[in-house]
């Protein structure tokens, strides 16, 4: 295994004549938690992307766990995706949704992978009933239980607390926390920054599709943080 969970190698990413990214690059070691911040247009979503397969570079090179994520499966078997969009199917129910996937992942030992995943979720009471009856909390725990169904080691999130409320924003946080603690890396977008102040160990601000900071982050204040992002964009 490559010793770099990511790796972003002069990456540039242009739509039409809009440069999205810019000569980007970018190392995270296994078990990172990088917290990338910006304002609206920045990149942070197509950032992401690149590292998912979603979307290839016009210029540079992306690697998860040394190999292209656009051409390779393993690579992108890899990466969890949970965005403020949950991506589920509101009209099957919460098993189904997870067996769907899990038949998508190839996960081994479905049924049993997919009842301890609604357990871990706190949704195994619920599991018969449909998505499209949960509370936007409820969907952000299945959209988390479905993203690491296939046990990947990275996590992407995108911008993931939008539209919780302040206990199923605390919730989300929780379990972001316990996925960092499993050793699995993480990369967050988000406009709540108080949420990363715990669990980032890198800070990644973009501006204007261009690294305007990228460092280290042993702790400090929200104060501290938005002195940075304030310097930076």
């Amino acid at each position: 295994m490559s010793p770099e969970a990511v790796r972003l190698d002069r990456i540039d990413k242009r739509f039409g004549a809009f440069w999205c990214l810019r000569q980007l690059d970018l190392s995270l070691r296994p078990g990172s938690f990088l917290f990338v911040a910006g304002p609206n247009g920045a990149g942070k979503t197509t950032l992401l992307r690149l590292m998912a397969g979603i979307s290839r570079p016009t210029s540079g090179r992306v690697l998860i766990e040394g190999e292209d994520p656009a051409r390779s499966g393993r690579a992108r078997r890899s990466v969890g995706w949970v965005s403020h969009q949950a991506i589920l199917y509101e009209n099957l129910t919460a098993q189904e949704n997870l067996s769907f996937f899990a038949r998508l992942y190839n996960v081994g030992n479905r049924s049993d992978r997919v009842g301890t995943a609604l357990e871990a979720a706190g949704l195994a009471s619920r599991k018969d009933s449909r998505v499209r009856t949960f509370s936007r909390g409820m969907k952000q725990r299945l959209a988390l239980a479905r993203a690491t169904l296939h046990n990947p080691s990275i996590l992407l999130f995108d911008e993931p607390f939008t539209g919780l409320d302040q206990n199923a924003a605390g919730a989300l946080a929780a379990d972001l926390a316990a996925e960092k603690e499993k050793g699995r890396t993480c990369v967050l977008v988000t406009h709540r920054p108080e949420v990363a102040l715990n669990l980032m160990s890198q800070l990644l601000i973009l501006s204007g599709g261009r690294v305007g900071y990228l460092g280290d982050w042993s702790g400090g204040s929200h104060d501290e943080l938005l002195e940075i992002y304030g310097r930076h964009i």
